[in-house]
């Protein structure tokens, strides 16, 4: 498991409004798209380089394309990182000023602190 290329994903994803739209429509296109094309460029390198041993887990990538955002907080995705992306992708689903946010915080009111580890 890799935290760091689990919240690089969140990340990467939330800062490209065609990707956001992408992943919201097509998760499981995205997220494999996302592991081959961009799981082990360098995040802030125009240079080419690349690593080429960085995977998602089988857990990681069947919260990330389930859209599971619990899942994916109890997996040490940074909660920050995860609340913008799919306020992006699905606050539009909602009618009441900030139905999603709040949807969000009653699916993970049963995590207790400590929370998990979000440290990558």
């Amino acid at each position: 498991m890799s935290k760091y290329l689990l919240n690089k994903f969140l990340f990467t994803v939330d800062r490209d409004p065609d990707l956001v739209e992408r992943y919201r429509t097509d998760p499981a296109g995205t997220v494999e798209w996302w592991e081959a094309n961009m799981a082990n460029s360098l995040l802030n390198c125009h240079t080419g380089e690349a690593s080429t041993w960085l995977r998602l887990d089988d857990a990681e990538r069947s919260a990330l394309v389930g859209h599971d955002y619990p899942a994916l907080f109890e997996l040490g995705a940074h909660p920050f990182l995860t609340l913008t992306l799919f306020i992006a992708m699905f606050e539009r689903d909602h009618d009441e000023p900030l139905g999603f946010q709040k949807q969000y915080a009653l699916r993970l009111q049963h995590f207790n602190l400590p929370y998990p580890d979000i440290a990558t």
